[in-house]
């Protein structure tokens, strides 16, 4: 018999964590109250009531006696941010997804009213009768099958096809659409990947709003039409012109539909950004209040460095991002002050920070070195962690590899301290094994084409932290001979160096989450994207399937990569952890990173009129969304 699965939240639970459950049978649905924020647009005639807004089946969130409490409507939550592509942000937090990972790491129906799977090939997704768009139009199979047909699957509009979570061994599904409210996705094969990539906080869109993105599109308004409109704003052609429009996770397009909690409403650029409450949001509470029950969200934006200052004085109702560890003292100082709490959260980072040598770099000479597996050795065996620890992080944190947390059932104390006691006799060994014994009249060691052996560590220059450690880095590496420069930079254009091959060795957080389970897929470990600094050629020749950047050539990473094609294989729980286990275990010995330490946590202000901001949770972009799998719709603001 085929395993078949259903994930419906008429049957399940979710928010266990938050006490927040739904119950979605159509005579538990409560009376619908009108936020008064939309009473003037309702009595005038330019929104619908809330009755004829909401799904028939909206998603219904209960509480039942857990850490949150029903809300009170009203108030606009002050966010600060350091660009103004920080208005993404909002897209992260508001976390309204096909589905969701929940606290618990469990994956849920949220957008979607039901996902039935069968033997993880066949996916079919029920849509709730009357969701609409933030603009009032359906939203429906139509939105679907517009991405698949004349996105995903356009030549022209997608160059290398569709994302690479929608293949399974190359082979593309077949996606039918029964009718208005369902979709079905199947593989001959199973893939796993598919609902993890629907719930990430940047997800694989399968949908778009076609009602919107047509009028772009030359296959629906005509090549004359879309050609003029792309001249007219200064676009190179009708397809940039329609990239330039389907910005959902960007959230710069005002015009843009979305089925997020929040809209913006300021025309970017901007040092202030507002969004206001989606009339057309598909979550109510128990009581009837369809959510978010905050009204608005202001989000200024300042220099990152003077961000914690600002959090200092008040100006931020809640806070994760730009906040490190060493703000603490500062923080807690003005907390009764300026009327806020500094909570520590769990970081789920495989590492607070690491070193990512880039085994595609241009240089030749630095190429063949950072592919030395000794030489990576040699080079985080000389770091001196506990120095870091107490110096930087005042012994809160555990010198570590780039892995696994204690806190995965994956985790092995021998995955976390190979490679990483200081032992700086063994690094010397190890590059005297490499042939590089010879050193100039400053102690440094001689590369084997005379050079002295300097590596410069790039930074995105926004961590004075990161400049911090680096600093004890140089002094620990200098007694091995080894020279270290420091080179901050912007963003923009540490990302741009790194994919280009300008970068030797970059400086960045960990793992995105190291809180795995042997059910989650390892594919951080392998090649996937050109955003893996240690092998961006590598990762841009998996996502584009081969067209572009270089084929993996170097045996331990190839092996990572048939072990991912082995654990998405696996038919067992059993088969899929062992393959996990060799996973680490390669990653561990061959030190593709170098992990600094680990454990610290990330540093959350909130305002002690924000209510139903758990006093302690996860902090994790992917999963979790950040504060998104905590539902800041279900946030509100005491006091209105």
């Amino acid at each position: 018999m085929a395993l078949r699965t259903a994930l419906s939240l008429a049957t399940l639970l979710v928010f266990g964590a938050g006490g927040i459950g739904s119950g979605l049978a159509e005579n538990a649905v409560p009376d619908l109250v009108e936020p008064p924020f939309l009473e003037a647009a309702v009595a005038s005639g330019d929104l619908p009531p809330v009755a004829d807004r909401v799904p028939e089946r909206p998603f219904v969130v209960s509480y039942g006696g857990g850490e949150k409490e029903p809300g009170q409507y009203g108030g606009t939550l002050r966010l600060i941010g350091g660009s103004a592509k920080d208005t993404r942000l909002m897209v992260i937090y508001g976390y309204a997804r096909l589905v969701t990972y929940t606290p618990d790491y469990e994956i849920v129906p949220d957008i979607a009213e039901s996902v039935e799977v069968e033997d993880d090939r066949v996916f079919t997704i029920r849509l709730r009768p009357g969701h609409k768009w933030s603009d009032g139009a359906p939203f429906t199979s139509e939105d679907f099958r517009f991405y698949w047909e004349d996105m995903g699957n356009d030549a022209e509009v997608s160059r290398f096809g569709p994302p690479k979570e929608l293949l399974v061994d190359g082979e593309r599904p077949t996606v039918e659409y029964p009718d208005e409210l369902t979709v079905r996705y199947s593989w001959s094969k199973p893939n796993p990947f598919f609902l993890p990539a629907l719930a990430a906080a940047q997800p694989v869109e399968i949908f778009r709003p076609s009602h919107y993105l047509k009028q772009f599109h030359a296959r629906h308004a005509g090549q004359e039409t879309v050609d003029k409109m792309a001249e007219e704003e200064g676009q190179r052609n009708w397809v940039s012109l329609l990239y330039r429009k389907d910005r959902s996770y960007r959230n710069d397009n005002l015009d843009y539909p979305t089925l997020q909690p929040w809209v913006l409403k300021t025309q970017p650029p901007s040092d202030r950004y507002q969004f206001e409450r989606n009339p057309y949001y598909h979550r109510i509470d128990e009581n009837g209040r369809q959510l978010p029950y905050i009204d608005a969200v202001a989000m200024a934006i300042a220099s990152s460095d003077l961000i914690p200052a600002k959090v200092a004085s008040g100006e931020s109702d809640l806070q994760g991002r730009y906040l490190a560890f060493s703000n603490f003292t500062f923080l807690k100082e003005a907390e009764e002050r300026s009327g806020y709490k500094v909570r520590r959260w769990l970081a789920t980072k495989g590492a607070r920070m690491a070193l990512y040598p880039n085994l595609n770099v241009a240089d030749e000479t630095f190429r063949n070195l950072f592919r030395e597996a000794d030489f990576r050795r040699a080079l985080s065996v000389a770091i001196d962690r506990d120095d870091i620890n107490n110096t930087i992080f005042y012994g809160v944190a555990s010198p570590s590899n780039n892995t696994v947390l204690a806190e995965s059932p994956l985790f092995r104390d021998e995955y976390r301290m190979r490679w990483t006691e200081f032992d700086p006799e063994l690094a010397d060994e190890l590059l005297d094994g490499l042939g590089l014994t010879e050193r100039n009249d400053q102690g440094v060691r001689l590369l084997p084409n005379g050079e002295p052996l300097q590596i410069v560590v790039e930074t995105a220059g926004e961590s004075t932290e990161q400049i911090d450690v680096l600093q004890l880095v140089k002094e620990h590496w200098a007694d091995i001979g080894v020279s270290l420069f420091i080179k901050p930079s912007q963003r923009e254009v540490f990302y741009n160096r790194i994919a280009a091959g300008e970068t030797q060795v970059a400086v960045w957080v960990g793992l995105e989450n190291a809180l795995l389970r042997a059910s989650m897929s390892p594919a951080e470990f392998a090649p996937q994207t050109p955003d893996q600094f240690q092998w961006p050629a590598w990762g841009l020749w998996a996502q584009t399937s081969g067209q572009m950047g270089e084929e993996p050539d170097l045996g331990a990473v190839v092996k990572l990569m048939a072990l991912n094609d082995k654990w998405s294989e696996a038919a067992t729980p059993e088969a899929r952890e062992a393959a996990w286990h060799e996973v680490l275990e390669l990653w561990t010995d061959q030190v593709f990173t170098i992990g600094i330490v680990s454990g610290v946590e990330q540093l959350v202000v909130v305002s002690d009129r924000l209510r139903n901001v758990p006093e302690r949770g996860t902090y994790n972009y992917n999963p979790g969304a950040y504060f998104g799998m905590y539902r800041p719709e279900t946030f509100w603001l005491a006091g209105q």
